[in-house]
């Protein structure tokens, strides 16, 4: 089994194969906090997925846990090729030779640490992040394009804020909406949840914005 990351024509397996890796799925969704009826939680769809592991680039070839002697290369070598796929702006490929994992993906994340006793050793953790092309679907004209655009407004109307420790009204007004005057535009919307105090409101507490 091989570890691979393509880049274009370049491709580098990673001389020793981690212990496990571990791929993160999830689904996005959207809270909608509706007055007088509470919250409602909408599906987006699934989120990029994470991929992460952990091992090493050691001194010396080792037959017994080493790839092939083809794929050995110096561990201070083997880090700048990470480290140049960690800055690179196109995405590359991930492959596990022997699996179904073979997706585009960008390295978000690289640790690096050494270990006394371990001369020349480089030991790595990483984050892959799978990619996919951000294309668009067109919408339909005439009276589709129409719902569309509906649907759109409704949803962009019904945007929440969670607030935090050391917010205040004028504050989320200054940094959501532009101009921390509005504040009081936010308080008549949340009137029922924040109470007759517009300066006592309480981390957690999710705000209809305008």
């Amino acid at each position: 089994m091989l570890f691979t990351l393509k880049d274009g024509s370049t491709s580098f397996v990673f001389p020793v194969n981690p212990e496990e890796v571990n791929i993160s799925r999830s689904k996005g969704y959207e809270t909608i906090n509706m007055l007088e009826h509470g919250e409602f939680d909408f599906a987006q769809g699934e989120k990029v997925k994470e991929i992460t592991f952990s091992s090493f680039f050691p001194k010396v070839y080792d037959p017994s846990y080493c790839m092939d002697v083809k794929y050995f290369l110096d561990p201070r070598v083997a880090l700048d090729v990470l480290n140049n796929f960690l800055i690179s702006k196109q995405p590359m490929r991930f492959i596990i030779s022997g699996t179904g994992v073979n997706v585009p993906v960008f390295l978000i994340s690289l640790n690096s640490s050494f270990r006394g006793g371990e001369p020349g050793d480089i030991y790595f953790d990483l984050t892959l992040r799978t990619w996919r092309d951000s294309k668009v679907e067109k919408v339909g004209s005439g009276a589709a394009g129409s719902k569309s655009g509906s649907r759109t407004d409704l949803k962009k109307n019904s945007k929440t804020y969670t607030v935090k420790a050391g917010d205040s009204l004028s504050k989320i007004a200054k940094f959501e909406l532009g101009n921390s005057s509005k504040w009081n535009e936010i308080y008549k919307l949340n009137t029922k949840i924040i109470g007759s105090d517009p300066n006592r409101i309480k981390p957690g507490q999710k705000l209809v914005m305008p």
